[in-house]
């Protein structure tokens, strides 16, 4: 794996570590009253997306092996472009339900690199 593939999988790494810390013991009322909260967690998103997309770019066999890749990246591109329209709620169901299986594939990768 090159290095610079591996540089945007340690990027999503660490933004999904810091997605993890910033919501741990949360719940979705929590997030919906703390704006600081929940500009943090976009921010994280919008990180993995953007890397995502730059690894997209460079080595698609390894992309591949990310579940929800594109979907990833469309959502990053909402936080950022559609940032008005933002559902707070969907935001907060991806952290609760797609986040653990992203660490997992991504530490997977990490591994094997």
């Amino acid at each position: 794996m090159r290095l610079e593939a591996k540089k945007y999988l340690f990027d999503i790494q660490q933004a999904a570590a810091l997605l993890a810390e910033f919501t741990a013991g949360k719940e979705f009322a929590d997030y919906a009253r703390d704006a600081m909260l929940r500009a943090a967690v976009e921010r994280e998103f919008e990180i993995m997306g953007e890397a995502l997309v730059k690894l997209t770019r460079l080595d698609e066999e390894i992309v591949v092996r990310i579940t929800g890749y594109r979907r990833i990246i469309a959502f990053r591109n909402i936080l950022i472009h559609g940032y008005a329209d933002v559902d707070d709620r969907l935001v907060w169901d991806v952290v609760e339900s797609k986040l653990v299986v992203l660490r997992r594939e991504i530490d997977a990768l990490l591994a094997d690199g």
